[in-house]
């Protein structure tokens, strides 16, 4: 699946860098209070691409952090001993295996 998703950003970016090439004539951004900037196309979309690359990273963000900071409560947590741990010596032994597994890692370590 994640092969699909590179593919399908490498020919959108691919899509877009050959869109920008084949339109080279200069054109005129009229912004505000009558500024005005005058560039090659190609210049101006590879700008605005650039501008939608970082706009979607700094919308991703603070979900990435609150994500990070979900997983980091999880792996204390799974570091943390228990509060009322049950001494060796009243746990009886079995020869079978356990019926209790531990808990896994979220990260997998």
């Amino acid at each position: 699946m994640q092969l699909i998703t590179w593919l399908v950003r490498a020919v959108l970016l691919f899509v877009l860098f050959a869109f920008a090439m084949n339109n080279q004539h200069e054109v005129e951004l009229r912004w505000f209070f009558g500024l005005s900037w005058r560039a090659p196309m190609v210049i101006v979309v590879l700008c605005a691409m650039a501008l939608g690359f970082v706009l979607g990273v700094l919308g991703m963000l603070p979900s990435w952090w609150s994500q990070r900071r979900r997983a980091s409560r999880a792996v204390r947590r799974l570091d943390t001993p228990a509060t009322n741990p049950t001494p060796a010596s009243t746990t009886p032994r079995s020869t079978t295996a356990p019926d209790v597994v531990p808990p896994v890692r979220p990260d997998g370590v």
